[in-house]
């Protein structure tokens, strides 16, 4: 079978495959959470109150990746080196999509038009995120050692995306409708894009560990492929909309005080 949970499964079984899952997972999530941190810090005036929002998404972020190197200790797995054809955060930023880290690291003040920049990056990548995180709920949620740990996460990433609709929304509103449309629009065919490479690259990787014959990765390759032209032509649309959710200010209360999956 070839269905997202026995594939997922397989990888999880396997300690190598395991390893640079979980590897790849912790470090696109502690990028994300020193990204935020600088944002946080840099944000203009105009956008003061997004701080300590964008603050708590990044402490968030830094909470994903200890979760996932502490799935690694509780195997006595060590992390390994992030192959970088299937760095999604780095592969993004070569596209132009968010901001640079060479602006991230400068002391400049960030301008309005930045932080719809990164607002639209984040709504694209958390649609993604939460997606992911839904399915692997889906299949894992009530597993022994995965299930706290993806229930945890994936109710993090619901609130990042319900965040990141809600400011976009209000920014709108304040009359920067057409920017946050075409940003939206960008990071989103860009963001398609790279997920493609990515799933191929990170499925070459697990079938050379797991040892795949040739004809099942070239199954997986054309359904990676057939999913990229139905997001280029219809399923980009759900990234590009903004909806006012349900739960409002997801991130500007204290966060649920739930502890880490132990290591």
């Amino acid at each position: 079978m070839l269905s997202p949970g026995s594939l997922f499964q397989e990888i999880l079984d396997h300690d190598e495959s395991f390893r640079l899952f979980c590897s790849i997972a912790a470090g696109g999530e502690a990028q994300g959470g020193w990204e935020n941190g600088r944002i946080a810090a840099l944000v203009p005036p105009e956008c003061r109150d997004l701080a300590p929002k964008i603050a708590r998404h990044g402490a968030d972020e830094d909470k994903h990746g200890r979760i996932f190197r502490a799935l690694l200790r509780r195997r006595g797995l060590d992390p390994v080196p992030v192959p970088p054809e299937t760095d999604y955060t780095m592969l993004l930023e070569r596209r132009g999509i968010g901001l640079a880290h060479q602006r991230l690291e400068s002391d400049r003040p960030l301008t309005v038009h930045d932080v719809i920049v990164y607002l639209a990056h984040s709504r694209v990548t958390e649609q993604r995120a939460a997606e992911q995180m839904a399915l692997l709920c889906r299949h894992f949620g009530d597993h022994p050692e995965l299930g706290r740990a993806v229930r945890m996460i994936a109710a993090d990433e619901d609130a990042h995306l319900a965040y990141c609709h809600e400011e976009l929304l209000r920014l709108a509103a304040a009359g920067h409708g057409r920017a946050i449309r075409r940003a939206l629009r960008a990071c989103a065919l860009a963001e398609i894009r790279v997920h493609r490479d990515v799933s191929l690259a990170v499925m070459a990787r697990m079938g050379r560990i797991l040892g795949w014959s040739p004809a099942r990765s070239a199954l997986l390759a054309a359904g990676i492929h057939a999913v990229h032209r139905y997001e280029r032509l219809i399923g980009r649309r759900r990234m590009t909309t903004l909806t006012m959710p349900e739960r409002r200010d997801p991130l500007g209360s204290p966060p649920v005080q739930t502890p880490e999956p132990a290591a």
